[in-house]
């Protein structure tokens, strides 16, 4: 390969981004995604968490198209690490972010892996706003200089980084499809009852075997709960834990765990930030030496426990999965141990993830300024508890999901180090194709 070497700027434009007026309604809660650094978690962004109306999008920033290149410029993110992503669907986004618009000489499809294989040398540039917010200066990063193979060459490499994302979105999806059954089969379960209905109909439940048809009862009784299945029982999440010998507890407090105390390496600690969708996040994790783990060891997680947040978006938690084990429960975090005598953890983790969890978490949480949970609030939620043979049945369903999810999530984070690695050393010309090839095709098997 031939590489020449030039400043950034001379293959990209940069477009800036902005927030329309949150006061006016009408710019917000349409179907036009609006990226923030929230959203940056991966390398793909499918959505975003905030969208803008047609009206709102007018007044933002340039809408732009699939494929466009996000880059973080401003926010605490940055100190560890520059988000760089790519959007699935046109969009707008704020005034911390930049879209990266290719010149002549730069193909699209590369750009994206030309700054991830330039990003410890951008990382570098990174500096330090007011109140210590990390900041990528736009001439800084204009400035930078980079080498650029030729039209051929940046296909081929494009080639390789599409193989892997396009292997990082496919286990994404796949991931998000079997959360949706397994949601769909609790939802049928435990909140419609559609087996007991079927039942109570004369109809043999459909999508089971006879055996699992028989757990069910064929009735219905009063509750604290309103209507329940004959024979289970309606409780409080305090109850579910004492039945399985776990535990309720707060994780450190600011005391505990200083500012002070969080390093680049170490022991990670999830905290309310990392809890996405019944998981826990790596992207942005924070770290303390093995001292600290030593001192907090009554804090240290183990798979089968739920980090739940406890202030903000209380209805936020994470299922801890083996690979999370002995990790410590963050600050800002509440800790919930099924116990060992509970048939389903599962069962816990997607009865904590309905709304109406989140609705009643949200109306009892305490606070003026910011909803805050505590361990009597949380013990007080009321549950429903269904029998035991019932519980032992969907472990053993929803079991096969949660390892089926946790082996995605596992070859996920394979995948983006190996592109991490291999994308600075193709563009600067350390690593022939056919040797990074073949280590994708070493991890891929």
């Amino acid at each position: 390969m031939q590489f020449e070497k030039r400043p950034l700027g001379e293959f990209v434009s940069l477009v800036s981004g902005n927030t329309p007026s949150k006061s006016n309604s009408s710019y917000w809660g349409g179907t036009i995604p609006w990226v923030s650094a929230k959203d940056m978690g991966d390398f793909w962004i499918e959505d975003s968490e905030d969208h803008l109306t047609e009206s709102g999008s007018r007044v933002a920033s340039r809408l732009v198209p699939p494929g466009t290149v996000l880059i973080l410029t401003r926010g605490m993110t940055l100190h560890k690490r520059v988000p760089i992503c790519r959007i699935s669907r046109a969009s707008t986004f704020n005034q911390d972010v930049k879209a990266v618009l290719p010149k002549g000489g730069l193909l699209a499809r590369f750009l994206p892996y030309l700054l991830v294989g330039n990003h410890a040398k951008l990382h570098e540039r990174v500096d330090s706003a007011g109140h210590g917010t990390g900041r990528l200066n736009t001439d800084s990063l204009l400035s930078l200089p980079v080498y650029v193979p030729r039209i051929a060459a940046q296909n081929e490499i494009a080639d390789l980084g599409e193989a892997i994302d396009g292997r990082l979105r496919l286990l994404r999806q796949t991931n998000a499809t079997l959360e949706s059954i397994a949601q769909a089969l609790f939802k049928s379960w435990f909140i419609d009852f559609d087996p007991v209905r079927e039942k109570a109909e004369g109809r043999e439940p459909e999508g089971m075997d006879v055996e699992t048809a028989a757990l069910f009862p064929d009735s219905f009784e009063d509750s604290a709960l309103g209507e329940i299945p004959k024979g289970w029982r309606a409780a409080t999440l305090e109850r579910l834990i004492a039945i399985g010998a776990g535990v309720i507890q707060t994780g450190p407090f600011g005391s505990q765990l200083h500012a002070s105390d969080y390093s680049d390496e170490g022991v990670p600690v999830a905290m309310p930030q990392d809890l996405e969708g019944r998981r826990i996040s790596t992207t942005r994790i924070a770290r303390v030496s093995d001292a600290h783990v030593e001192r907090l060891y009554r804090h240290k997680l183990q798979a089968g426990d739920i980090v739940f947040s406890r202030r903000g978006d209380v209805g936020r938690h994470a299922a801890v999965t083996p690979a999370e084990a002995g990790w410590l429960c963050g600050t800002g975090c509440l800790l919930v141990r099924p116990g060992k005598k509970w048939p389903s953890n599962a069962y816990v983790s997607f009865a904590l993830a309905t709304e109406a969890t989140s609705d009643w978490l949200h109306r009892h949480a305490v606070g003026a300024t910011m909803p805050n949970l505590n361990t009597g609030i949380l013990g007080s939620l009321p549950i429903l508890l269904p029998t035991e043979p019932t519980l032992l049945a969907f472990e053993k369903i929803a079991g096969v999901f949660e390892a089926r999810i946790s082996e995605n999530l596992a070859q996920t984070k394979t995948l983006a180090a190996l592109r991490d690695t291999l994308l600075p050393r193709l563009i600067s010309g350390k690593l022939r194709l056919p040797e990074a090839e073949a280590q994708l095709n070493e991890a891929l098997a």
